[in-house]
């Protein structure tokens, strides 16, 4: 029998080594390999001694999640990292979707252990004082997963009950109004001078912490690195410190030696007029308005007093009361929020047609609708994305017009040329075979196939993953291009005047041990140059010999 692997979803805290957990480290010297984001790699690898180490770029967490399960159900022990703590914000709950998937359960299945660590609120916090030592919430203000309008909602709700607030993924490259539109709905519950601390990079080299107030916390620095906590009615600053009070002043005299109430005294109803009466489940009113009744502080959101029943409402209640029945008849209030379906595929006229249909276009704005999108690709595709919960109906009636259907995502995808607009048509049934055996194959990371019809290669298919010319009734190919970023070259020719009998088939071989050997996001190129040998074609470095700074993006 197989040995079974074992996943550690580990949160390694802040990135700096002294505040990981001893099991954290644990986990990641037993393990075999370590899967991460690339930066949160390079801010542990000295940790670590595992035999192999996968790190992939920002967004590409699912990826992660399923190469970490297909490496323990291999036999292997895999560490998936995450700063902070793996359940806030983490991994921990794509791997439990991945597995989940799969039919995963925990007795029969691979074994998962979550290892915690020390999430942003609770580093940043230290930093910055004590300011979440009241009840307290963490919103992420990212809307890459979840509707703006939920966050709003979310970032209002807290506002409203008074909440000390952490926001996390603030702001962004490309999200730059989402912090804004928060801090002016929090300014409609709080006062402009309520403390806010910005804290970048804890506990790592560029560590920033910065004291400032709600109404000018957009004058500094916010980015994805930092984490922004907003204090409630209470937190003020004092010596450079961001605190909030606990309520000791009610039922402690801070100033005293000698407190005046003895510890069971302090619990007694008397003593605690703000609290709910456990008979009538009420509370009293000046302090149920004002938490902060009897403080020198600036007053807190007011309560919204109660409506007052109308004479019906009463009447009808006290003819309940004499027949013994209930007057009011009590729904809940569920919260559910809705998870939207959302289809996505890519449609193309054909593998060497380019001309769309006024009857292609018009079904396509018919089966996206007002809510979904189009976008039209340099691969000569629309993508669409369609909230549906029927995909089948929407692929019938694209398919009935005429439209070539494919996956999106991390597959293979075929780009071929106009062929002259049919003039040069001779090898057009090798690329549609190709679009046919190929096309749209899950793989690692997204390949592009390129075809070109003739020597001119106009379509520049030497600058694809995969390049194929057709010239003299044969076919040379090429592999490896760069096709982006300043450091861009195009592909090595591996074979110069292949038989059209042996194309799909080499085509098939040199996929289908790519998909099986190539990390998770590891494209083409970079394989080719990691293993320096795919099938029987040696590397050659065809990159740019002048020498380029590298990009602060990571290019």
């Amino acid at each position: 029998m197989a040995q079974k692997g074992k996943i550690f979803v580990v949160g390694f805290g802040p990135g700096d080594f002294k505040h990981i957990t001893t099991r954290a480290v644990e986990a990641l010297q037993q393990s075999d390999m370590i899967i991460g984001y690339k930066t949160y790699v390079e801010l542990i690898q000295d940790l670590v001694n595992a035999k192999s180490i996968v790190s992939t770029g920002m967004t590409e967490e699912v990826s992660r999640a399923q190469e970490a399960v297909r490496q323990a159900e291999a036999g292997s022990i895999v560490s998936v990292i995450s700063s902070g703590d793996a359940g806030v914000y983490g991994m921990a709950g794509l791997v439990y979707e991945v597995l989940i998937e799969l039919g995963w359960t925990e007795a029969t299945g691979i074994e998962v252990e979550i290892v915690p660590g020390i999430s942003a609120i609770n580093s940043c916090a230290s930093l910055l004082g004590a300011p979440i030592m009241h009840d307290a919430c963490t919103i992420s203000l990212s809307d890459h997963l979840t509707p703006w309008n939920l966050i709003a909602k979310r970032v209002e709700a807290a506002a409203m009950a008074d909440f000390v607030i952490a926001l996390y993924n603030p702001k962004s490259g490309r999200r730059t109004r989402q912090i804004a539109e928060a801090q002016r709905i929090l300014l409609e519950y709080r006062s402009p001078d309520t403390p806010v601390g910005l804290v970048k990079s804890a506990y790592r080299e560029r560590q920033e912490v910065t004291m400032t107030t709600l109404a000018e916390m957009l004058e500094h620095d916010i980015g994805m690195l930092t984490t922004v906590i907003i204090g409630n009615s209470s937190t003020f600053f004092y010596d450079n410190k961001m605190i909030t009070p606990r309520g000791y002043q009610r039922k402690y005299t801070l100033g005293e030696e000698k407190q005046p109430l003895r510890p069971h005294q302090r619990l007694r109803e008397e003593n605690e007029p703000w609290a709910m009466n456990q008979e009538t489940g009420e509370a009293r009113g000046d302090f149920a308005a004002d938490p902060n009744a009897g403080r020198n502080h600036k007053p807190s959101v007011a309560a919204t007093p109660k409506p007052k029943k109308t004479a019906l409402e009463m009447a009808t209640a006290a003819l309940a009361m004499v027949k013994g029945t209930s007057a009011i008849q009590v729904t809940p209030k569920l919260v559910q929020q809705k998870i939207e379906a959302i289809f996505e595929l890519a449609v193309s006229p054909g593998v060497a047609n380019k001309f769309f249909t006024p009857q292609q276009m018009t079904t396509l704005a018919e089966v996206v609708g007002e809510h979904g999108t189009m976008e039209y690709t340099p691969e000569h595709q629309i993508h669409l994305k369609i909230p549906t919960t029927e995909p089948d109906h929407i692929t019938e009636k694209l398919q009935a017009v005429g439209f070539l259907l494919a996956p999106i995502g991390d597959v293979a995808t075929l780009k071929a040329c106009d062929f002259c607009y049919g003039e040069k048509a001779d090898s057009i049934p090798y690329a549609e075979e190709i679009q046919e055996k190929l096309g749209g194959m899950s793989l690692p990371k997204t390949l592009n196939i390129g075809f070109n019809g003739c020597g001119m290669a106009c379509y520049r298919a030497v600058f694809d993953d995969i390049g194929i010319v057709y010239r003299k009734s044969k076919f040379d190919v090429f592999i490896g291009a760069k096709p982006v970023g300043r450091t861009a070259h195009a592909a090595q020719p591996v074979v110069e005047g292949l038989e059209p009998d042996q194309l799909v088939p080499l085509l098939t071989d040199i996929i289908e041990e790519y998909k099986a050997n190539a990390h998770p996001n590891e494209r083409l190129f970079k394989y080719f140059k990691r293993v320096k040998k795919i099938l029987h074609f040696t590397y050659q470095d065809m990159s740019s010999k002048i020498k380029v700074e590298p990009a602060p993006c990571g290019d």
